[in-house]
């Protein structure tokens, strides 16, 4: 908005001077001090003044009525915009600046998003360029690959083509190969087969298997007291088998003085048993009255 809308639009008191004029003259009269030259001086400026003003405020009228014409769509402005615009005018300047650099550093964005849409057809160019050729170029199908041959339908009933003849082809190849007495090289395969399993067969044999073993606490109890315990752990140690191993043995006290030979043994699962060891010694009944078995634990 310019100075001259905003002029014509404020209300301004053009009479003013006059009232003020006719307040001063009441209170001269009133004092009794008439000024009869300084008035009439005063008078014809004042006079000028309204005169100007009165000019000035037909201008902006008319101004007012072109400007009415010209912006009829455009919102009447508030009272607070009225007073506001003394300061907007003071900061378009800032405004315009402002928008003349946005506008600079949006042609300069725009240029270089130019030069990227360039570069990218010339790839796009490139690749479609090297596809064509790729396509052009003799391409070694496979026969997995290659599409099966359509076939033809009529009625809902396939028609079965004459695709036999690769099949014969292949079979002819095959009987072609076939060395009907044999050669010299099929031979020594089959003696170099046969010498590879007999030695894999020899160090399969010669692996140890695995054995399975039981650590055996038994409890071997004499007749009483009198009994010589030293006899009769000698007797149960003549007791020998393959697969059996005696160990550590120690005299439990039982009661009334008697004591219970405890010994251990390891045996092997599959040639010793806790009966067969049990058997062996309850033979010595001179001096065993009965054996149990105290642990029995797997190796």
């Amino acid at each position: 908005m310019s100075a001259v809308d905003f002029l014509a639009k404020e209300k301004i008191w053009f009479d003013k001077p006059r009232y003020d004029e006719a307040e001063r003259r009441f209170y001269e009269h009133m004092n009794g001090s008439p000024q009869p030259t300084k008035d009439a001086g005063a008078n014809t400026i004042l006079q000028d003044i309204a005169r100007a003003r009165e000019n000035i405020q037909k201008s902006l009228a008319g101004l007012k009525t072109t400007l009415s014409n010209r912006g009829s769509a455009q919102p009447p402005i508030s009272q607070h915009s009225q007073l506001s615009t003394g300061s907007s005018i003071s900061s378009n300047s800032a405004d315009h600046g402002e928008l003349v650099s946005r506008i600079k550093s949006l042609e300069l964005e725009n240029q270089s998003l130019h030069k990227v849409v360039e570069n990218l057809r010339a790839a796009l160019s490139k690749l479609e360029c090297r596809v064509s050729v790729l396509e052009k170029s003799p391409a070694a199908v496979s026969p997995a690959s290659a599409p099966a041959p359509s076939v033809p339908y009529t009625n809902g009933t396939a028609v079965q083509q004459k695709t036999s003849t690769p099949a014969k082809e292949e079979e002819e190849e095959d009987d072609d190969d076939i060395d009907l007495f044999g050669s010299d090289e099929d031979e020594e395969a089959d003696k170099l087969k046969e010498q590879r399993l007999k030695e894999y067969a020899e160090k399969k044999a010669k692996k140890p298997a695995i054995i399975a073993k039981s650590s055996i606490l038994l409890d071997v109890k004499p007749w009483d007291d009198e009994t010589d315990m030293a006899k009769l752990e000698e007797c149960v140690r003549s007791v020998q088998a393959d697969g059996l191993l005696w160990g550590t043995s120690k005299l439990v006290p039982v009661g009334y003085g008697i004591k219970k030979l405890q010994i251990a043994c390891v045996v092997e699962d599959d040639k010793v048993g806790t009966d067969m060891l049990e058997e062996e010694i309850t033979k010595f009944e001179d001096y065993v009255q009965s054996v149990d078995v105290a642990a029995f634990n797997k190796i």
